[in-house]
């Protein structure tokens, strides 16, 4: 079973791509979310080395989009969860764009505890 997509996105997304000043808004805005995604797996890296967090967070930093597989474990997932009021899902990916640098600290301090205290 399959549905079809409401036309009107398409519609936006015409009227957008066709006319100059809001493509150009467009990709602004775009960057800018990008950069901040970025800006928050740096602020997140380095919340876990400052921690001395077990483990190479490299690969936090190496992913791109909006997600991110932390390689954390469905254990260390539900303790975050149940300890820090933290959710993502059972195999460990988060939304990078629902970080924001207020709350990089919290999820750092739930992700050592996490790494350090469950297997």
């Amino acid at each position: 079973m399959f549905s079809n997509p409401p036309i009107h996105g398409a519609s936006i997304v015409a009227t957008i791509l066709k006319d100059g000043n809001m493509f150009n808004e467009w990709t602004i805005e775009l960057k800018a979310m990008a950069d901040r995604i970025i800006s928050m797996r740096k602020q997140l890296f380095d919340a876990l080395r400052a921690r001395g967090t077990p483990g190479d967070w490299s690969h936090i930093i190496k992913q791109i989009g909006m997600f991110t597989f932390t390689g954390l474990n469905s254990k260390q997932v539900e303790f975050m969860t149940r300890e820090y009021h933290i959710y993502m899902t059972y195999d460990g990916r988060i939304s990078m764009a629902g970080l924001s640098s207020k709350t990089v600290p919290h999820l750092a301090d739930a992700i050592h505890a996490a790494v350090t205290r469950m297997s």
